[in-house]
């Protein structure tokens, strides 16, 4: 498998967070990185599918949130984030 490498930096507090993570995961630290972008590029990318859907139909009500947050087990909302457009 063929790998790109990056120079990443960090706070030290932060990356005493991503040491502990990964660590607690039982991963490399370069493991654990890759898997966290992962989730954020998929996450970003249904983020993008939710914004063209409420731009066709309308934002979801707070009633489709929260069916769809108890669908997912989230227990609560996470802060609404804007998109530059």
């Amino acid at each position: 498998m063929s790998v790109q490498r990056f120079g990443v930096s960090f706070t030290p507090e932060l990356a005493a967070q991503v040491q502990a993570a990964a660590q607690a995961a039982g991963q490399p630290v370069s493991v654990w990185l890759a898997e966290a972008a992962r989730r954020r590029l998929s996450q970003d990318g249904l983020l993008a599918v939710v914004a063209d859907w409420e731009a066709e139909h309308g934002a979801f009500t707070e009633e489709e949130r929260a069916a769809a947050r108890r669908e997912l087990g989230i227990d609560k909302a996470p802060a609404r984030r804007r998109r530059s457009a």
